[in-house]
């Protein structure tokens, strides 16, 4: 399985109001747009995606399933901020003999659910900034250490990938 990994996009600044409840801007709308046309080049169709509960992670998994196809997006708890990354074991296992799935959230629960699946220990490697991703390929049952970092992109990267212009 390979497993895309990416994080939301720009999303409005907290202002008092609830966290989970922040939607993306209009400047994070269009350019999700352009970065799921890129990962569409990278990846073609996903046969599943899965996303945080916040609101800005299901807009932008949203985004995603529009150019990359497959069922909407379901919810996974385990991809909340904070939660430990084998919480999302049973997802992916019961994804596992798929080609491609999506999961979508947040910093810094990303990169460490990359970190632990390609070396074993939830100590991120590298930041995902928003609207970035990265592909972890799952050659065996996932868990720790059990996959392989393939790529890692930018957010502007993705865009220039999809047709657009960096900005």
């Amino acid at each position: 399985m390979d497993l895309l990994i990416v994080r939301h996009a720009i999303a409005e600044e907290q202002a008092g109001g609830e966290d989970a409840a922040r939607r993306l801007t209009p400047e994070g709308r269009r350019r999700m747009r352009r970065s799921a046309r890129g990962l569409a080049e990278l990846v073609g169709e996903v046969e599943a995606i899965a996303t945080s509960p916040l609101l800005r992670a299901a807009e932008t998994a949203e985004l995603l399933r529009e150019a990359l196809g497959g069922p909407p997006p379901v919810e996974v708890a385990a991809l909340r901020p904070g939660a430990r990354p084998e919480a999302l074991l049973p997802w992916l296992r019961e994804h596992q003999a798929r080609a491609t799935v999506a999961v979508v959230g947040h910093e810094p629960h990303l990169s460490a659910l990359a970190a632990w699946l390609v070396t074993g220990r939830a100590v991120p490697l590298f930041p995902l900034r928003k609207g970035g991703a990265c592909l972890v390929a799952l050659e065996r049952a996932a868990g720790a250490g059990a996959g392989s970092l393939r790529w890692l992109a930018t957010a502007g990267m993705l865009r220039r990938l999809g047709g657009g212009r960096a900005g």
